[in-house]
Order: structure tokens, then sequence, then C-alpha cells
């Protein structure tokens, strides 16, 4: 039975996700490359490891948070995970999902990205996407109920979660850029731009989504909660999936377009922010 967790990479998402595996009674060891964002954990009850091969050693799951494969194959690469399983949950794309099934080798490895951002991951609600074998789903299952509301095994084949996350992410970057496009224009026909969000609230074309980015826009409060260059990352990763998958990728290098933008006026910002690239 799962009773202890490694926790690699402790930013926006995986400090929510170290909370929720404290909460559920699970020993949580954690480590962050930044020690100042790992460091907050250990008032909760974590173990602050001062190195990677600290924080796995001994513990039943490995759980790696980290921005992408790079920085994931530089951090597990050389770990003695052995006796783990590794539940990978960093977005990495399909590509960097099969370079770190490489670099795992014998260690049973669960592919499981999540959908969500900082608050339902402080929240324990996000949802995961997850692909592994079978016999894994009674180790990793005290994780996923700490972590999230939802569990969704898209199969057992490694990689089908960052497939099913990438499609999910395709319209979470689409219906942000949607809404920033829509709060600009009302704004710039010289309408309060609330008016969009009171014209849409509580009709089929609404979505919480929608609202709360929306507002943040208005209000611009790019509070971080999923980052920009996050953002942009994922549209790279989803146009190379697009590419092999061979569907039409205009929309999304348009999207692409505009997070980048976006991003390039400020940095560390929300998603929120990909606003600034409709002029407002």
């Amino acid at each position: 039975m799962t009773k202890s967790v490694a926790v690699l990479g402790t930013g926006i998402m995986g400090a929510g996700m170290a909370r929720n595996l404290l909460r559920a009674g699970l020993d949580v060891a954690v480590w962050n490359r930044s020690a100042d964002k790992a460091r907050p954990l250990g008032e909760d009850g974590a173990r602050v490891a001062d190195t990677p091969e600290e924080a796995v050693a001994g513990v039943d799951v490995v759980l790696t948070v980290l921005f992408d494969a790079d920085s994931t194959a530089e951090v597990v690469r050389g770990l003695d995970l052995s006796d783990a399983v590794w539940v990978q949950s960093g977005t990495v794309g399909l590509e960097g999902t099969e370079r770190l099934v490489e670099l795992a080798g014998s260690t049973p490895f669960v592919d499981a990205p999540v959908l969500g951002t900082r608050k339902p991951a402080e929240e324990g609600k996000l949802t995961v996407l997850a692909a592994g074998p079978l016999a894994l789903r009674d180790r990793v299952a005290p994780v996923f109920e700490a972590i999230g509301s939802r569990t969704v095994w898209a199969g057992e084949r490694p990689g089908d979660g960052h497939r099913l996350k990438l499609a999910a992410n395709s319209w979470v970057l689409s219906i942000t850029a949607a809404t920033a496009q829509a709060v600009a224009l009302t704004r710039g026909l010289g309408l309060e731009p609330e008016a969009f969000l009171d014209v849409i609230a509580g009709g089929p074309t609404d979505s919480t989504y929608a609202q709360v980015k929306g507002r943040a826009m208005i209000a611009g409060d790019f509070t971080p909660s999923f980052g920009i260059d996050g953002a942009v990352k994922d549209a790279d990763l989803i146009l190379e999936a697009m590419r092999a998958a061979g569907t039409d990728d205009r929309v999304m290098r348009a999207l692409h377009e505009q997070y980048r933008v976006a991003a390039d006026h400020r940095g560390a910002e929300d998603m929120a922010a990909v606003v600034r690239a409709f002029g407002t």
C-alpha cells in the first residue's frame, strides 16, 4: 500500500498537490530547484530534501511536476527509483513522454498530467488524466485521490494521458484567447468589457473559465494561476501533436502567436495576460 510520496517540483501546481498529499495522511518528501519554493511545505509537515536523491530515498511513489521534459529528465536521470512507481504529471508532450518512458527503464511508469490551475491544485480538485498498466492503478490511487476530484484513465499505454491532456489544453488555450478577444473588442468599441461577460452569463456559450479569466483581464490582475510561459510551451506541444496527427493547425498557430506576443510583454504572468496581445 502506498504510504510515502516524493514530490519533485513545488511550483504553482506542485506545492498544492504536496499539501493535499499531506492532508491525506501520506508521508511526503519535497524538493525544488529553488529551495525557497519547497521550504514553506516543511511547516505543513513535509520533509524538505536538499537533493532529489534525498527526496526519493525509500518512497513508494515519485511524483514529478516539473516544467518540461528537459528539466524532468535532468532531475530524474541517475536517481534510484527501483522500488517506486514514477508518476509523471508535468506537461511534457508526446515526444517528451516517450523520452521519459525510455529513461524510466524498468521503473513502473504512469503518465498522469493533470487538468486544472493553482486553485484546483490547492483544493485537491484536479482532474488526473492517467495512462499506465492496470497493475499499477491500486498503487497510485491514494495519490490521485488526494490531488484530484476525478481520475480519467485514458488507457494502459503511456502517452495516452498526454494525448488527452493536449486535446483538453487546446480547448483551454482557445477559450482563454477567445475571451481576451471579446473583452478587448468590447472595450475597443467603447463599452464596459463587463457587458460581454454579463451577456454570456448563464447561457449556452458561458463557462466558468471565461468568467474567471475574463474578470482577471478586465481587472488587470495577472497573478499566475497558470503561467503564460506555460501556455506558450503547451501551444508548442499541441502544434507538434497536431502535425503528428495530421490535423489542421492554423488556429493553434494563431493562438501560439498571441500567447507568445503577450509573454514577451511582461514575463511571469497568468495566461489571462494574453489580452495584451489584442491591444488592451
